[in-house]
C-alpha cells in the first residue's frame, strides 16, 4: 500500500493494514482510545496453521498505514454530499495526530505509517481477499436515518436558542409583581410558545 502526493510518494507499507479514518464533529478522546484499541487488536490474519480471522496486525507485527478521510463522514442530501458532520480542519488535524501518537505509543512507532493530512492524494490499496471492516466508535450513529434524525435535533435547538431571550432580558422586558401568583408560569408559557414545534 502506498500513498502519494503530486508524484511523490509520501509512505508505504508491506503487510498490514490501511486506515481510512473519518473524524466527527462528536469524536472524543474515549473515541480515539476505543478505535485505537480495536484497530490494533482486530483479528483479521490467519494464524501459522492458516486458520483464518485469528490474529491481530500486533500478533503479526505487520504495518499499519494512516489516511485522514474527512468524506467518510458524508450525508447525502439528495444525491449532493454534505460534510457538515466531519470535524472542522484544524480540530481534526490536532485530532488526527493524536490519534496516530496513540497507535505509536501502543504498538511499535516504526511500524505505524500516515500520509500528508488534507492533501489531495492517490492512495493505492492492494486489498487481499478483498477485506474492508468498517469500524464505528461505541457511541457514533449507526446509520443515515439516525444522523438525519441528530441533524434536525441540532437544528432545533440553534434555533430555539437563537429566538428565546435570555433571563436576564426577560426579567427586564417582563414586568412582574410579588403579589402575582401567575407572574413565574406567564414567564415560562413565554418560553414555551416561542418554541418551535
Amino acid at each position: 500500500m502506498k500513498e502519494q502526493v503530486s508524484e511523490e510518494q509520501i509512505s508505504s507499507i508491506g503487510r498490514g493494514i490501511c486506515v481510512l479514518l473519518g473524524i466527527s464533529v462528536e469524536d472524543t478522546q474515549k473515541e480515539l482510545e476505543h478505535m485505537v484499541r480495536k484497530i490494533l487488536n482486530l483479528r483479521m490474519f490467519e494464524d501459522e496453521s492458516g486458520k483464518q480471522w485469528s490474529k491481530s496486525v500486533m500478533d503479526k507485527q505487520y504495518e499499519v498505514l494512516c489516511v485522514s478521510q474527512f468524506t467518510l463522514q458524508c450525508i447525502l442530501k439528495g444525491n449532493k454530499p454534505d460534510y457538515h458532520m466531519a470535524m472542522p480542519t484544524e480540530q481534526a488535524e490536532a485530532f488526527y495526530n493524536s490519534f496516530l501518537e496513540q497507535l505509536r505509543k501502543t504498538y511499535k512507532p516504526e511500524l505505524i505509517k500516515d500520509g500528508k493530512f488534507g492533501a489531495y492524494m492517490q492512495v493505492n490499496i492492494q486489498n487481499d481477499g478483498p477485506v474492508t471492516i468498517e469500524l464505528e466508535s461505541p457511541a457514533a450513529p449507526t446509520d443515515s436515518k439516525q444522523l438525519a434524525k441528530l441533524e434536525k435535533q441540532q437544528q432545533r435547538k440553534e434555533k430555539t436558542r437563537m429566538k428565546v431571550p435570555s433571563e436576564s432580558s426577560r426579567e427586564k422586558n417582563v414586568p412582574r409583581s410579588k403579589n402575582d401568583p401567575s407572574a413565574s408560569s406567564g414567564a415560562e408559557g413565554d418560553v414555551s410558545s416561542e418554541r418551535e414545534p
